[in-house]
C-alpha cells in the first residue's frame, strides 16, 4: 500500500446552518477540516496509507479532532503536542449572487508556533512515496514556513516525491513576509505543483494568457493554461508535472469544474462538470489534490489520473463539510458516465 504523508493545520470548523448569515446564526455546525488533513482523508478513503502531521495542544478539542481523523483511517502517529489552542474558522455559506465568507480565528494556534526540529522528519517520512504540503502552512508563521522547508529538504534527501498545492490565502500572510518572498524556496523542492490562476499570479507573478476570472461566465479555455504550466516548470526545474484546477463561477451555487495536467510535453484535460446545486465547495481543491495523488499512484496514465481528480472533486461539491467522503468505486462510476442521481438499490 503506498504511503502518503501530509503536513499542515487542522481546525475546528464552525459553519452557519444552511444558508444563514453570521448575523442570523444562533448556533453553528461543528466539524473539523484543513487543506492537508482533507487530502489525507481522501487518500485514506481510497485505501492509501495516509499519515497526517500537525501540532496540537493537549486538550479535549484536539482529542476530538484526532479521533475523527483516525475514524477515517488516517494515521496520526506523527502529531506533535504543545501549544494552547486549536485554530478555528467560521464559515457562512453563500447562495446565488452572495458569495461564501470565511473568518479565521487561528492566531497563536499550536501549529503556528511550531519550530524546526519539533518533528522527526526522517522517522515520519520513512517508507513514504509522497510528501504533500500547501501554501497555507508557510502563511501561518515564520516557524511554520521553516518547519515546512525542513520537511521538504528531508523528503528530497530521502527520495520521497513532494507535491504542493499553492493555495494562496491573502488573509493569512500577516507576520511580515509575503507569499512571493517565502514560497519560491519551498516550491523549488517539489515534483508536482497544483494551483489556479490566482495562486500562480499572487505568488510568482505568473498569469494565463488572455484569461480574466471575472469574465469567464462558466466557460474556460483550458488550453490558455498551458502558458501557466510552462512558466511554472521553467521557474522550478525540479517540477515534473503541473496541474491547474479550472473553476467557472456562474454563481455561488452553480459552477463548472475540471482540471488540466501538464508533463512538459502534453496537456491532459479532464471532462468538464456542470455542478448546478453546490452543497459545499470548501475542500473542493483538496479533494482534487487527493484524487490526483491517488490517480498517479493507482493508474498507468496521466489522463486517467486527471479524470479521477476532477470527478472526485465534482462529487465533493455535493457533500457537507471539508472532507470528501467518497469511494474509488463512486468516483469511477461518475467517470464512466454515472451521475444521474438515481437511487442505488
Amino acid at each position: 500500500m503506498p504511503k502518503v504523508v501530509t503536513f499542515g493545520e487542522v481546525m475546528l470548523r464552525l459553519s452557519t446552518p444552511g444558508y444563514l448569515r453570521f448575523s442570523q446564526a444562533r448556533q453553528f455546525d461543528a466539524t473539523f477540516g484543513g487543506g492537508e488533513a482533507n487530502v489525507a482523508v481522501s487518500l485514506a478513503n481510497y485505501g492509501i496509507d495516509a499519515h497526517f502531521v500537525t501540532r496540537l495542544p493537549k486538550n479535549d478539542i484536539a482529542d476530538m479532532c484526532t479521533a475523527e481523523l483516525r475514524s477515517f483511517g488516517v494515521n496520526m502517529d506523527g502529531v506533535v503536542y504543545g501549544g494552547d489552542r486549536v485554530g478555528i474558522y467560521y464559515l457562512e455559506t453563500g447562495a446565488v449572487a452572495r458569495g461564501s465568507k470565511v473568518v479565521y480565528d487561528r492566531a497563536h494556534s499550536a501549529i503556528s508556533e511550531i519550530q524546526p526540529g519539533m518533528v522527526d522528519w526522517w522517522k515520519v517520512l520513512e517508507g513514504a512515496d509522497w510528501f504533500h504540503w500547501t501554501g497555507i502552512t508557510p502563511a501561518l508563521s515564520q516557524g511554520a514556513a521553516d518547519a515546512c522547508l525542513e520537511a521538504i529538504r528531508v523528503a528530497n534527501d530521502m527520495g520521497v516525491k513532494v507535491s504542493c498545492d499553492l493555495n494562496y490565502r491573502k488573509k493569512l500572510w500577516k507576520y511580515g513576509k509575503s507569499a512571493s518572498e517565502v514560497m519560491p524556496a519551498l516550491v523549488e523542492g517539489c515534483d508536482l505543483i497544483i494551483g489556479n490562476e490566482e495562486d500562480a499570479e499572487k505568488e510568482f507573478d505568473i498569469k494565463p494568457e488572455g484569461f480574466d476570472a471575472e469574465k469567464t461566465g462558466g466557460e474556460i479555455d483550458q488550453a490558455a493554461f498551458v502558458s501557466v504550466c510552462q512558466q511554472l516548470m521553467a521557474r522550478f526545474p525540479c517540477c515534473k508535472k503541473v496541474a491547474i484546477t479550472l473553476r467557472g463561477s456562474i454563481n455561488a451555487n452553480h459552477n463548472t469544474w475540471g482540471g488540466v495536467l501538464y508533463d512538459g510535453k502534453t496537456l491532459w484535460q479532464s471532462r468538464r462538470y456542470d455542478i448546478t446545486h453546490i452543497v459545499d465547495r470548501v475542500g473542493g481543491g483538496d479533494s482534487f489534490m487527493g484524487g490526483l495523488l491517488y490517480g498517479m499512484l493507482a493508474y498507468s496514465s496521466d489522463q486517467e489520473a486527471i479524470e479521477f481528480a476532477a470527478a472526485a472533486s465534482a462529487l465533493k461539491h455535493t457533500i457537507f463539510g471539508d472532507y470528501n467522503r467518497v469511494t474509488v468505486a463512486e468516483v469511477e462510476s461518475l467517470i464512466k458516465g454515472g451521475g444521474s442521481g438515481r437511487v442505488s438499490r
